[in-house]
Formats: C-alpha cells, sequence, structure tokens
C-alpha cells in the first residue's frame, strides 16, 4: 500500500506501457474577453442550466478523459453500477487521467474521477469519496456553490443574455469558475449533511456503506503521510469541517448499528 501511495504522490503511474503522460489537472487556460453589460444577480435557473453544461463540456475538453475501454474507466463503471439518480438528478461518471489526486461533483449529477485517486484507494474508499459527492449534488450544495462561483468569480464583470439564452463564457472566466469550485468550502452542516445522504445512498443501492467511514480513514492516512505541507490539496476531497476524526467515528458507529460487516478493503488485483 505504501508503494502504491508513493507512486501516486511522484506521479509516475501508468496503466500501460502505451499510456500518454499524465497530464496536470487543466483549471484554467486564460485569454482576455470582452466584459458583460448584464449583471449576473438576473440569472434564471434556466441560464444556471446552460452555464453548468458549458462549464462541464470545458472541463471534459480541457482534460484527458479515459476511453469507456480503458481500465480505469471499466473499473468505475462497475464500481458505480447502479447509482443512477440522486433526488431526480441522474448521474453521469466519468474519469481524468491527471496527476492530481482529487474528484469533484457538479450541479448536474456529472461526477468527475481522477486517476491518481484511483490508483491509490480501494473500491470501497471510493464508494466512499462518490457518496459524499453525491450527497451534496443530492442535497442542491453543488448548485448553490456553482451559482455563488458565478457571481463572485468567473462572472464578476457581469454576464449577457440575448432572448433568455446566457451569453457563452469566455475560457478566462470558465477558468476561474473551475478554480472557484475546485477551493470551495461547505458549511460543517452541509458536510454532515452530505455524509448522511452518502451513507443511506450507498446502503439504498446496495453498496456497504462502511465506505464512507473507510473513505475518511484513508484520507486521514494520506493527510498524515503528506504531512502540513501537502494537506491542503488533499483537502479538497473533503472539507475540514468537521474534523475527520469526528466523520469516521460517525460512520463507523452508523455501520455498526446497522449490524453492516466491514468489508475487506483491499486494492483491486492488477
Amino acid at each position: 500500500m505504501k508503494t502504491r501511495i508513493l507512486k501516486a504522490l511522484l506521479l509516475v503511474l501508468c496503466i500501460s506501457g502505451t499510456c500518454p503522460v499524465l497530464a496536470q489537472f487543466n483549471l484554467k487556460k486564460a485569454i482576455s474577453g470582452a466584459a458583460k453589460t448584464v449583471q449576473a444577480a438576473t440569472l434564471t435557473d434556466e441560464q444556471m442550466a446552460e452555464y453548468v453544461k458549458e462549464y462541464i463540456d470545458w472541463m471534459d475538453e480541457h482534460n484527458q478523459v479515459c476511453a469507456d475501454d480503458n481500465p480505469y474507466t471499466i473499473r468505475l463503471k462497475k464500481l458505480t453500477e447502479g447509482l443512477t439518480d440522486a433526488d431526480g438528478i441522474p448521474l453521469n461518471f466519468k474519469v481524468y487521467y491527471v496527476i492530481d489526486v482529487n474528484a469533484f461533483a457538479c450541479a448536474d449529477g456529472s461526477i468527475r474521477v481522477f486517476s491518481s485517486l484511483m490508483d491509490i484507494m480501494t473500491d470501497e474508499e471510493l464508494l466512499g469519496v462518490i457518496g459524499h459527492e453525491i450527497g451534496h449534488i443530492a442535497h442542491r450544495d453543488s448548485k448553490k456553490g456553482f451559482r455563488t462561483a458565478l457571481l463572485t468569480s468567473a462572472l464578476k464583470d457581469g454576464i449577457s443574455s440575448k432572448g433568455g439564452k446566457a451569453a457563452a463564457l469566455t475560457e478566462s472566466q470558465l477558468g476561474d469558475l473551475g478554480e472557484a469550485l475546485v477551493n470551495a468550502r461547505y458549511s460543517q452542516k452541509q458536510e454532515r449533511d452530505a455524509d448522511d445522504y452518502g451513507y443511506e445512498f450507498l446502503k439504498k443501492c446496495g453498496k456497504n456503506p462502511w465506505a464512507m467511514a473507510l473513505s475518511f480513514q484513508k484520507l486521514k492516512s494520506l493527510q498524515e503521510e503528506a504531512g502540513a505541507q501537502g494537506s491542503s490539496k488533499l483537502n479538497q476531497l473533503f472539507s475540514t469541517h468537521p474534523d475527520l476524526d469526528t466523520r469516521i467515528q460517525r460512520m463507523e458507529e452508523r455501520a455498526t448499528a446497522d449490524g453492516i460487516e466491514k468489508p475487506e478493503n483491499k486494492m483491486p488485483e492488477e
């Protein structure tokens, strides 16, 4: 396990000799854009939906998405089988072949898992990350965060619209938006509620909800190995509020009270 983690942190993992070199996660390709004329506060839900789609399309275009026959994609598809809907929001999953150890969710139900995260997490640990992210989607935290990012970062110059259709964002604005979303922090209540939703969601879908506690345990061990300097990047996976020890304890006690057997937590065979 330590060898796997070391390899991932050194950014030299590759699933086959023919794989392209891992790229840095692309959040920003800045270009100048004309100032917009209408204030972003006038955004409608329909315009919001358009911007969410534009954003995730841009992210998929500017980061290497693993193909359907890629081992990473095959593993994620098998892992997320049956995870199709979160309170009326359809879910979709893709893997970014990048060196960063992370994952993120978008308001439209798009969940993107990074290959380097998959390199150092077991299936159960990955399920915990995914369950937590689905909790934020279901509770509309991702939507609220997206709107806040639009108002305060990517669209700080305002937006324009014509006939009710949202104006296209420049690449600079899309990059700013991505940075704001990746660095976003949720409240303590939002984090706790996302944990609880993820637990119940996994359980309802036939997955072992011990995954929630196991994912927090892995994050804690990664933080300890990386030290203070590396912990800020790892914290992007989960907010630090409430603290990981509390979250681990809550999820462990819940699974134990439900009489659910703790799963064997091993890396998949290569």
